[in-house]
């Protein structure tokens, strides 16, 4: 097992996880001095690509981002999302998994359950491709959003899916948009770290998209915190170097050879 790899598992009920998105070498280098792990998400197709959903992002096009992010991590778990359809059956799941570990050098991936592909993750795990799960809300398979979890019934199910996933060999798990008492239940039962996005404190970890937090997406749910307003900073940049190349106040002697 790799070190990364038992560093996360080691904290556990010990230290809390801090998790973010980056689809980059610049932002995946501010994101290393602080994150345990780095996710190149799908979710690059909604913040990126403009797209409703994440079902048509590339395999192609997550390895591209995937290799810049790369470029900007040094001491981060490098997870990269294993898009829609890129993983519906074993032999495909296990082509497209070693393609993404080989060309980018990454340390994980991460698959969405729909609670049928448990077979997948003990293959990619049996040859050796550490595996993150994703339970609660997948977009992947969901189309209409819901809180998960919200029965005794839901609430047994997702824990009986989560303990599936960690005996298929998975290190860690993602609980997407769970209430409190299921994803304070699920974390209490497994032996591996839970790593929460709209599902309360009770994980062992957090993760958001890093374009929500930094108020650049335009898409701010409830379980977002906004910890800055890049939309406006950039906005008034981009005003002011408009202004100064219409009056001709750029560039000035110093800016130019």
């Amino acid at each position: 097992m790799k070190k990364k790899i038992k560093n996360i598992l080691n904290k556990k009920r010990k230290s809390k996880i801090v998790s973010l998105t980056a689809y980059s070498k610049n932002i995946a280098e501010i994101l290393d001095k602080y994150c345990d792990i780095v996710l190149v998400g799908d979710s690059m197709a909604n913040v990126l690509y403009g797209h409703k959903d994440t079902h048509k992002i590339s395999l192609q096009t997550i390895i591209q981002h995937t290799l810049s992010v790369k470029k900007g991590i040094k001491k981060s778990l490098l997870v990269v999302d294993m898009p829609k359809g890129s993983y519906s059956n074993k032999r495909l799941a296990l082509k497209n998994a070693r393609k993404i570990m080989n060309l980018t050098r990454c340390d994980a991936v991460k698959i969405e359950s729909n609670n049928k592909n448990f077979s997948i993750i003990y293959e990619l795990v049996k040859a050796k491709i550490p595996v993150m799960g994703h339970i609660g809300f997948t977009p992947q398979f969901q189309k209409k959003f819901k809180i998960q979890g919200d029965s005794i019934n839901a609430i047994n199910k997702l824990l009986k899916e989560a303990l599936t996933i960690e005996k298929a060999g998975a290190f860690s798990i993602v609980l997407e948009c769970l209430t409190p008492k299921a994803s304070k239940l699920i974390t209490n039962n497994l032996k591996i770290p839970t790593i929460g996005i709209g599902s309360s404190s009770n994980c062992d970890g957090q993760i958001l998209v890093t374009d929500d937090i930094l108020g650049v997406s335009g898409f701010y749910p409830k379980f977002v915190k906004k910890y800055a307003n890049l939309e406006k900073i950039i906005d008034n940049a981009i005003k002011k170097f408009s202004k100064d190349v219409k009056t001709n106040r750029f560039p000035k002697n110093k800016n130019s050879f």
